[in-house]
């Protein structure tokens, strides 16, 4: 036997998963198994350097001085044991567990905490699976082969260690790579409220909630005040939690309206305090490495913070997130749960047993019990409370609110006032939020309240998705034209009697209901024989805002019509679909082509090629609507390197501008084909189809197509290092955009110019360039292009040697570009000048940390850092081109 290795050492167990159903299956023939299980384990481990410490029972003990050369042990011999022609009932499953820690002999075996950690690692995985902790993972990182790689499970309590253990599964090529989570202690922390009544019925339901929260990282469980969806979600996540080991978390959000308290009321529930100015970094980085459900309880007032639930599910991979909410998230990878009413009896039940079988019944007499304890459900209430239970439409809300009535009425009574339901359901428990004691009693007296034309006018603005402002208020109400009311006096006598709520955006001002109140208004408009009018006018006048907000994006003031879409995305979405349901090709693929560069711009590029491909497989449109749509899906498919959708979509548009015979068309077509070729590594057929659009553009009289152009081209002869062609292109655009707010444009070739300095030496010109470029996408919130430049200021600072600065600045430009959903199809080292020789003058794993550090920072804190100075510094050294339309960060 070799000697027992000290020091840093890597301690792995093995044992057969279910050994004792193998000899029972196998009888005497199970010796001749374990020993072909043993003579496999110990030829791979042999064959690793592994040395054999002790056999116990049906499992091993091996040691290692190398954590690589026991990670390719370990799927060494998982690889032989499932290659192994085992007989019939006698395959054998090994789990084995992995730890790093100091070897410590203890006369022919080792001691210490590090041997138990390894033990329980391998006790916590299931057959086929090797496991492995936080430490191990870090030690052969660097060093796994192109047949196996790690999958980060999160933190895990492993038995009789107080703290939790970042656990690691070692994928291998050909196997089973899902299990089921690890056998280990429950999670970490369960915060959930403990409910004040029973929960009775909801089988079905809770069954099917746990289903769809197994399938999805995001579940919002939907449906109306009073339907139940708190308790639904507070049963199913205690039903849970035991899969969740560091812990389940209930974030109650119902007395909250402003978004900004949305991450700080979340940190309160790990009684956390955010890092000063920034609570959103402080949440994402305590939840980036665990394993944990969050319950988000009454979003419906918080909707506009929803990207900030994306943003954390980004940075925390074992994150999952119930919410409740009377309208979805909206979120890329939501499932929606409509939260159905109650069961309700059959209407020809009389028996009493009958009705006592169904939910909503059920919850009559369990409330019911509990406001007057002598209550029962006999022969004689049994219909009364079926018909009470009916015409509350098994609302659990509603039948609680009645139920508590039994206390000075009897079914027959409360049954018989039904017809005045909105006054009889009051009076809930004081503790409870007024909304939920009143039901809609309290927006039906307001309403009651107001003259018939502000009544009118109320209904109407129910068309819209988290509200108006005035120019879109005004053109699909038409409260003066059609209703007999000045628009501000209506609204502000809405906004007096609390069902509208009025905030300024930009410039303009904006009213917005209440979700219970816009459900209650919706229902109106649904009974007035308005709703597909005021749809369709709804629809109309959204395409003309997202029209009008186009040619904006790449100018100057791009920042405020971003803001002003991104205000009205939900209304956005609403008038796409229903051009979409309605069959409407032209709207359709004119609003695609419209609110693309919106949604590359803020974040929403997954959902934008989503509508695109449907507005596109839709047959009819101009030609001019789909070449429109067709750049669209290619630009998109671009930013996200799908090169081969982005060539088909660049390709068909180029081929129908030549078709339509639009000079314009054509030059920037012919641009957007050549950009294809580019990212697929084709730069030869990418300059000669730019070359084309260029002859096409200098026939024009259009200065900003002509500056795009020169732009692409002088870009693709950087990519292609023929610096001394690319050079001038450049400043000919630049001085073809001289005093032009095509900020878009100018910042692009100032980009590329300043990266062309760089590989010159010109590091001052350099510096310049990207500093003038800066202030636009910092103030506009562009994902997509703050990626670009932090990589521009990191590549620059590797290249004047400052390497911690540089790999700092490129992992946050990494995390922005995931953020964005933004990527590039370049290798990072291609895209970074000088990042090879930087990372061997640093050494790789220094390197990765401060990726890693830079990953965590903010937006924000990482353009400041940048720069080296205060986010708020403006500087007033601006290019000629644009020192008349904007500022710039120093």
């Amino acid at each position: 036997m070799r000697a027992l290795p000290t020091g840093t050492v890597t301690f792995l167990f093995t044992d057969i998963e279910g050994s004792t159903r193998l000899v029972q299956r196998l009888g005497a023939a199970h010796a001749e198994v374990f020993a072909a299980h043993a003579k496999l384990l110990r030829e791979m481990i042999s064959r690793q350097g592994g040395v054999e410490v002790a056999e116990r029972g049906d499992g091993f003990f091996f040691v290692f001085s190398s954590a690589i050369e026991a990670l390719r042990a370990s799927a060494g011999a998982q690889r032989a044991l499932a290659q192994y022609p085992w007989p019939p009932g006698g395959t054998v499953r090994v789990r084995m567990g992995l730890h790093t820690g100091e070897g410590i002999l203890g006369g022919d075996n080792y001691i210490g905490l590090a041997v138990h950690r390894a033990a329980r690692i391998a006790e916590a995985g299931h057959g086929g699976q090797v496991l492995l902790s936080g430490s191990t993972a870090a030690l052969a990182r660097d060093d796994l082969s192109q047949d196996f790689s790690l999958r980060d499970l999160g933190r895990y309590r492993l038995k009789d260690f107080p703290q939790p253990e970042e656990l690691y599964q070692l994928l291998i090529s050909k196997l089973q790579v899902d299990f089921p989570p690890p056998r280990t202690q429950g999670p970490a922390s369960v915060n959930l409220p403990s409910p004040f009544t029973s929960f009775v019925g909801r089988e079905r339901e809770l069954r099917e909630v746990q289903q769809e929260l197994a399938k999805t990282r995001l579940l919002t469980l939907t449906g109306p005040g009073g339907i139940g969806k708190t308790r639904l979600s507070l049963q199913a996540a205690a039903e849970v939690a035991s899969s969740f080991h560091d812990g389940v978390f209930f974030v109650p959000l119902a007395q909250i309206s402003d978004p900004e308290l949305l991450v700080p009321a979340i940190l309160s529930s790990f009684s956390l305090l955010s890092k000063a100015g920034d609570p959103l970094s402080a949440l994402q980085d305590h939840l980036r490495s665990r394993q944990l459900l969050l319950v988000l309880d009454n979003f419906e007032q918080l909707l506009s913070a929803a990207r900030l639930v994306s943003e954390c599910l980004q940075a925390a991979p074992g994150l999952k997130v119930l919410a409740t909410s009377r309208a979805p998230l909206h979120l890329y990878g939501e499932r929606e749960y409509p939260v159905p009413s109650l069961g309700l009896p059959s209407s020809s039940t009389n028996q009493t047993g009958a009705a006592a079988s169904s939910e909503a019944v059920a919850l009559f007499v369990a409330r019911a019990t509990a406001a007057r304890p002598d209550f029962s459900l006999t022969e004689q209430n049994a219909q009364a409370v079926t018909e009470i239970t009916t015409r509350l439409d098994g609302l659990p809300l509603a039948i609680e609110l009645a139920a508590a009535r039994i206390k000075v009425m009897p079914p027959d009574a409360i049954l018989a006032r039904l017809s005045s339901r909105l006054s009889l359901l009051t009076g809930g428990a004081r503790d409870l939020p007024d909304r939920l004691q009143t039901l809609r009693g309290a927006i039906s007296w307001s309403y009651d309240l107001l003259e018939k034309p502000v009544q009118r006018l109320f209904v109407r603005l129910a068309v819209f998705h988290g509200g108006a402002c005035l120019p879109e208020l005004e053109s699909v109400c038409r409260p003066a034209a059609e209703l007999g009311v000045d628009t501000l006096e209506g609204l502000t006598i809405l906004v007096n009697h609390s069902l509208l709520k009025q905030h300024q955006v930009g410039d303009e001002l904006r009213f917005s209901m209440l979700e219970t109140i816009h459900e209650f208004a919706f229902d109106l408009l649904d009974q007035s024989g308005e709703l597909e009018l005021l749809r369709e006018r709804h629809s109309q006048s959204f395409m003309a805002l997202a029209e009008t907000a186009a040619p904006n994006f790449t100018r100057t003031q791009r920042r405020v019509w971003l803001n002003r879409l991104e205000v009205d995305l939900d209304n956005l979405r609403s008038a796409l679909t229903r051009f979409l349901v309605a069959n409407d090709p032209s709207a359709a693929l004119r609003m695609v082509g419209a609110l693309w560069r919106f949604w590359l711009m803020r974040g929403h590029l997954q959902e934008g090629r989503e509508r695109a491909t449907e507005a596109l497989r839709m047959r009819g449109g101009t030609a001019s609507e789909r070449i429109g749509a067709l750049s669209a899906a290619g630009g998109m498919a671009y930013w996200q390197t799908d090169v081969e959708a982005a060539q088909t979509a660049f390709g068909e548009a180029m081929s129908m501008a030549r078709e339509l015979g639009d000079r314009k068309t054509l030059a920037l077509t012919l641009y957007d084909y050549g950009i294809a070729f580019s990212i697929a590594g084709d730069l030869q057929s990418a300059i000669a189809l730019v070359e084309e659009g260029l002859v096409v553009a200098r026939e024009l009289d259009e200065p900003g197509v002509l500056g795009e152009v020169l732009s692409a081209l002088g870009t693709l002869h950087w990519f292609a290092k023929n610096v001394d062609v690319a050079e001038p292109l450049l400043e000919e655009a630049l001085r073809v955009l001289e005093g032009s707010d095509q900020a878009y444009v100018i910042s692009w070739a100032l980009g590329i110019r300043g990266m062309l300095r760089q590989w010159k030496g010109d590091f001052h010109g350099a510096k310049d360039d990207l500093r003038m470029t800066m202030q636009l996408f910092f103030d506009d919130e562009d994902l997509g292009w703050v990626a670009r430049q932090l990589t521009g200021y990191g590549s620059l600072a590797l290249a004047e040697g400052e390497l911690e600065r540089g790999f700092r600045l490129i992992g946050a430009a990494e995390a922005v570009r995931v953020q964005s959903r933004t990527f590039l199809a370049v290798p990072l080292e291609l895209r970074v000048a000088g990042l090879v020789d930087a990372t061997a003058r640093i050494g790789k794993k220094r390197a990765e940390e401060l990726m890693a550090e830079g990953e965590l920072m903010q937006v924000r804190d990482a353009l400041a850092y940048a720069k080296e100075i205060s986010p708020s510094t403006v500087s007033s050294a601006a290019s000629p081109a644009l020192s008349e339309q904007t500022n710039f960060v120093v």
